[in-house]
């Protein structure tokens, strides 16, 4: 874990309980109190009816690949040993759309409408990235 080199989120006030929840193996989302907009990336406001009040809610983790890419180009020299790897876009039971990574698959098993759930990977003693397989 501790030889991670890879980039990281930078965790702030807005997403902190995000991360938090992650930390713990759970999955998370904000939920507007006003308008009961669900969404991802979480923020300072419901990005439907710009109410600031929001509330964490989890979530399945249950979703489909709506679209994906394979990256043979390394961009970054943390991802040296993973090539090729890939990077989706997740469409959740519940509305959202998260991008993350497809594990477990190899990437000429990737397919859009795939049923896929999230899965949490501890990276460091710090941070835990959701996942999905």
């Amino acid at each position: 874990m501790s030889d991670y080199s890879k980039p990281l989120p930078i965790i702030e006030k807005w997403n902190a309980p995000y991360w938090q929840a992650a930390k713990r193996h759970e999955f998370v989302a904000q939920r507007c109190r006003a308008c009961g907009y669900l969404h991802l990336p979480p923020g300072p406001a419901c990005t439907n009816c710009l109410s600031d009040d929001q509330e964490w809610t989890p979530l399945s983790g249950k979703g489909t690949i709506y679209s994906f890419g394979v990256y043979y180009q390394q961009w970054h020299p943390g991802f040296k040993d993973d090539m090729p790897y890939n990077v989706a876009l997740i469409e959740l039971t519940e509305g959202p759309q998260i991008i993350s990574q497809v594990v477990g698959c190899a990437n000429e098993a990737l397919a859009c409408g795939l049923a896929v759930e999230v899965t949490f990977e501890d990276v460091t003693p710090e941070v835990t990235l959701p996942k999905f397989r």
